[in-house]
Parts: structure tokens; C-alpha cells; sequence
């Protein structure tokens, strides 16, 4: 997925389409019975996050929360 993403990024560059990869955490669902760490809205905030990026938005990355990741 992370050679997939940068992959892509690198060959929509000329276009205004942004891939990244985002990374939800252990989230509290019923396929782990609630046990997870994070609400869903939580969890959801780095994929509604990039889903909104502007033009000047990151391309390329991995991202969690309100941050990026290292690869």
C-alpha cells in the first residue's frame, strides 16, 4: 500500500488529484467488540481531513490523526 500510494502520487503529479494513505488507529467498532482506543469520529478525522485538501494539499503521504507519518 505505502509503494502503491507513492506510486500514484508521483503519477497524478500534474493533476490536482492528492493520494495519501490514511491511518484510522484502533478504532472502537463491533469487529474488535469496542475495545478500541478511539471514537469513531476519532478515527475518521485524518480520512475527512484529506478528503477536504485544498490544491496546495500534501500528496504522497501517510497520515493519522492531524499528522503525518513516517513511512
Amino acid at each position: 500500500m505505502n509503494a502503491w500510494t507513492v506510486h500514484l502520487a508521483i503519477a497524478l503529479a500534474d493533476t490536482k488529484i492528492k493520494v495519501n494513505a490514511a491511518d484510522p488507529g484502533y478504532v472502537k467498532t463491533d469487529m474488535n467488540a469496542g475495545d478500541g482506543l478511539l471514537s469513531v469520529p476519532e478515527g475518521a478525522r485524518a480520512s475527512v481531513r484529506l478528503a477536504l485538501l485544498d490544491d496546495d494539499g500534501p500528496t504522497g503521504g501517510y497520515f493519522h490523526l492531524d499528522g503525518a507519518l513516517p513511512w
